[in-house]
């Protein structure tokens, strides 16, 4: 019997009026609406006037390594992901709200798998945060760099050790052409220097702003950090995204869009099995150590065999337990994250689009 009704793998073909293409990403599609939609929505329900909205539709996809992977039993996706990760983000975006740091793109949430979000001018910026040296840092540690984004580390670091202080270590967002010393493909490692002194090229509108950008990083993880260990768990590193929105007066406004905080764009470990030397993973991580032990880690690690890798992806099925171990990793961080647990989605499509009706964007 086939399990492909578990988990939501399509999120690019739903009946939403929306202009231009779908964009869809590893994990989430989001469909742009017209002027006329968005401007009735303003005014109906958020008063944000010459605001462009859309409709954020996130998927049980699971990507790593760029590509996306699939389960056997017609499994396309990890049953509860989508929610998992849409109740996370959401979570901290208000705590971070609430602190006083800056807003986020989400206005709405009728269904949840679906936001309502404000159309946002991205930074083109990956904003990383690091507080251990593990993963790729780790790896290019142990061939003997130590220079990371114009950071430079001392000898003598051991494997997945707390760093002294949280290190930024940004890379390119997208490919940007034409930036001095800069290659142009994407996820490219940059320094604080390069972004400063093309500050504008990389979308910020002022160097103040720059600045801004990583106290929200700094802030924002300091803040996700202290929940975390409340609940047992180390915040290890993770990924922030920025874009520019207008406020109510037409001023452009820093805000963090995208998601924040989750076991996809984090890592995330037991902090008492940390004590005793162990690491246990409660993130993406621990699939992505699975692929690395189970398949080519030449093809997984080489970005230049890209080729390959998506092959890899298309023809390998993973198996289903460990599929629905890492459902239950993203189902019990949400629950820890959030303190809540979370309905059961049985009919992704049909829910999602019968949340939207009362929206006017179904066609």
């Amino acid at each position: 019997m086939g399990l492909e009704n578990l988990a939501l793998a399509e999120t690019g073909n739903f009946p939403i009026r929306h202009e231009g293409n779908v964009h869809n990403g590893k994990v989430r599609s989001v469909y742009w609406l017209n002027d006329e939609d968005s401007k009735r929505l303003n005014d109906k329900k958020y008063g944000i006037p010459n605001t462009s909205l859309g409709v954020m539709i996130i998927s049980d996809r699971i990507s790593a390594f760029d590509c996306n992977w699939q389960g056997e039993q017609g499994l396309k996706g990890v049953p509860g992901k989508g929610t998992s990760l849409n109740a996370i983000s959401q979570y901290w975006f208000n705590q971070f709200y609430q602190k006083g740091l800056t807003e986020n793109h989400i206005l709405d949430t009728p269904h949840p798998l679906v936001w309502i979000v404000k159309k946002a001018n991205p930074i083109l910026v990956e904003a990383i945060g690091r507080q251990y040296i593990t993963g790729s840092m780790l790896r290019d540690y142990k061939k003997g760099v130590r220079n990371f984004c114009g950071i430079k580390l001392p000898d003598g670091l051991r494997d997945n050790q707390r760093l002294p202080e949280l290190l930024i270590t940004p890379t390119t967002k997208g490919i940007l052409r034409g930036i001095p010393g800069i290659p142009e493909k994407d996820d490219v490692n940059i320094t604080r220097e390069q972004i400063r002194a093309n500050y504008s090229a990389f979308g910020f509108n002022s160097l103040e702003d720059v600045e801004l950008y990583e106290r929200l990083l700094r802030e924002g993880f300091e803040l996700i950090s202290q929940k975390l260990k409340l609940v047992g768990k180390i915040f290890v590193d993770t990924k922030f995204e920025f874009g520019y929105v207008n406020d109510i007066n037409g001023n452009a406004k820093m805000i963090y869009i995208d998601e924040v905080g989750t076991p996809d764009s984090s890592r995330m470990w037991e902090a008492e099995s940390y004590k005793q030397g162990k690491i246990i993973e409660n993130s993406k991580e621990g699939f992505r150590q699975f692929l690395l032990k189970n398949l080519d880690r030449e093809i997984l690690l080489n970005s230049d065999r890209m080729d390959d890798r998506k092959q890899l992806a298309k023809n390998y099925y993973v198996p289903v337990d460990q599929i629905l171990g890492v459902s239950k990793v993203y189902k019990e961080m949400a629950e820890k994250i959030v303190s809540a647990s979370f309905p059961k989605i049985r009919d992704a499509k049909a829910e999602i689009l019968d949340s939207l009706n009362s929206y006017g964007v179904i066609e």
